[in-house]
């Protein structure tokens, strides 16, 4: 991971401007929940769907050393399950593990893939069948991501892997936590909740990582940059611009536009120009269009 630099956002070790973003993301997290019978239902998942997401994001950042020099202070701001679903120790795991790999996409070394071993079952290439375009992942993909990942998770806590069960009753008194702010305090149902706040919030998520990664030969052609996203740059923490933060996977959210700006010409000769210009182009190109075959190419070579 590349050291953090020092500059007129960082005083004292610490990032302000992640520190205030966090203080946002969780004040409107709180303020959705508390006022959720007073907002339209339309209003409560795209406010509910965003705060996920961004906390996500925020997540992201934690896990690559931000906003201080701590771990545990960092930790301590990121590991609240407001998602529920996903622990946030294992999200740091193979997170880290997808940076460590020089194999991106390969799904022998990249835990965070969405391609498939060409062993793959029957049942895992129809659950890929059914996300391969936009449209599918945007709407079926939330349930397939969050029910393969809990029985993966099951058959892990099942052959007794080191840490596992520590690792998940420790995140089930945290979602306690939450459910309780939830149920006693907000009166909140928790279908409510997984319909407007989970449910759009993976869905989000999963839009940015529809098209950031590419099978191809050459290791640095495999991580896309989105341009011109303004709005969805804010909500990813500008994780947009992807082969950037993969030049630079210690760089802090806020400094990320102007190293993209600087050094464009190199990365996207790097990565082949592998670019889409706004998150519409994507949209156009593969809402009802998959963006690859699920099968990791055998010869490593790019899919058609």
């Amino acid at each position: 991971m590349t050291a953090r630099r020092s500059g007129p956002e960082t005083v004292g070790g610490v990032e302000w401007p992640t520190v205030g973003l966090a203080a946002v993301i969780y004040g409107l997290w709180a303020a959705a929940t508390y006022f959720h019978d007073r907002l339209p239902w339309p209003v409560l998942v795209v406010v509910g769907g965003w705060a996920i997401a961004w906390h996500g994001s925020l997540q992201h950042e934690i896990i690559h050393g931000h906003p201080t020099r701590s771990r545990r202070l960092n930790t301590a701001l990121g590991f609240a399950p407001l998602s529920l679903w996903l622990p946030f120790e294992i999200y740091r795991q193979t997170h880290q593990a997808h940076h460590a790999t020089e194999q991106l996409t390969d799904p022998a070394h990249d835990p965070e893939t969405r391609y498939l071993p060409a062993s793959a079952s029957r049942l895992r290439r129809a659950a890929a069948a059914l996300q391969a375009t936009l449209l599918g992942r945007l709407v079926l993909g939330p349930a397939i991501e969050i029910g393969g990942f809990w029985l993966d998770e099951i058959g892990r806590v099942g052959r007794c892997e080191p840490g596992r069960l520590a690792l998940w009753l420790g995140h089930g008194l945290a979602v306690g936590l939450i459910v309780a702010w939830l149920w006693r305090v907000c009166h909140m149902p928790l279908w409510l909740y997984g319909l407007c706040f989970i449910y759009p919030g993976a869905a989000l998520s999963l839009l940015r990582s529809f098209a950031e990664h590419r099978a191809d030969p050459t290791p640095r052609r495999r991580v896309a940059v989105v341009e011109r996203a303004p709005i969805l740059g804010l909500l990813f923490l500008n994780n947009n611009l992807h082969a950037a933060h993969h030049d630079r996977p210690g760089a802090p959210w806020h400094s990320l536009p102007a190293f993209y700006a600087k050094d464009r010409e190199r990365l996207l000769r790097a990565n082949g120009g592998l670019v889409y210009d706004g998150y519409g182009e994507i949209v156009r190109r593969f809402l009802f269009r998959r963006h690859d075959r699920a099968v990791y190419p055998a010869s490593d070579g790019a899919s058609a």
